[in-house]
């Protein structure tokens, strides 16, 4: 069985997503969450789904000591789904190709340092775009730049607010991501 991590450092929407697309699954399992966030509220998840958890600080972070518990569980897979930290250049060297990211636009459309979350779907109503989407890439030492796995589209023509982009985004992230994950698990 595949093993997957997940960074995040919020809700942890996604992280559920994937933790139920895999729970009765042969191809992989979720092993562990990691968040820099105390206050996350996909610690709540990890403990509703028994899955372990560590916080961590962003020292920690740098100075290799989130590396040495990474090796410990020697993940087939790495999955930041809402991970705002940059990843440490540490992991990325020891796991290559082993690191996927979600970004909730159409890169290389409204990447980059600060454009997460929120922030993108306002850059998308304000730039009036007619589609945004998802992107799912690989992690490299620069945000939002790795190899693109997988996009997928959807009109946001008719949105007013950002709050309607992201529930279009959102629809995308949740059915898209572990079938993904999924498919690159196979792969491996």
């Amino acid at each position: 069985m595949k093993k997957i991590v997940i960074f995040a450092s919020g809700s942890g929407s996604n992280a559920e997503q994937i933790i139920l697309h895999f729970k009765n699954s042969n191809q992989g399992n979720v092993v562990g969450i990691f968040t820099n966030n105390l206050h996350a509220k996909v610690l709540d998840r990890a403990k509703n789904h028994n899955i372990p958890f560590e916080i961590f600080s962003r020292e920690e972070l740098i100075d290799g000591s989130v590396l040495q518990k990474v090796e410990e569980i020697n993940p087939d897979l790495i999955v930041l789904a809402g991970f705002l930290l940059k990843f440490p250049s540490d992991i990325i060297a020891k796991y290559p190709d082993k690191i996927i990211n979600i970004h909730p636009a159409l890169l290389p459309k409204f990447g980059g340092k600060g454009m997460y979350g929120m922030r993108v779907h306002q850059a998308v109503l304000d730039q009036k775009e007619k589609e945004t989407g998802i992107t799912i890439h690989y992690v490299n030492e620069h945000y939002d730049e790795g190899g693109i796995v997988f996009q997928k589209s959807v009109s946001v023509e008719d949105c007013k607010t950002p709050d309607e982009i992201a529930f279009k985004v959102h629809s995308l992230e949740y059915r898209y991501f572990p079938q993904v994950i999924e498919q690159l698990l196979m792969s491996k």
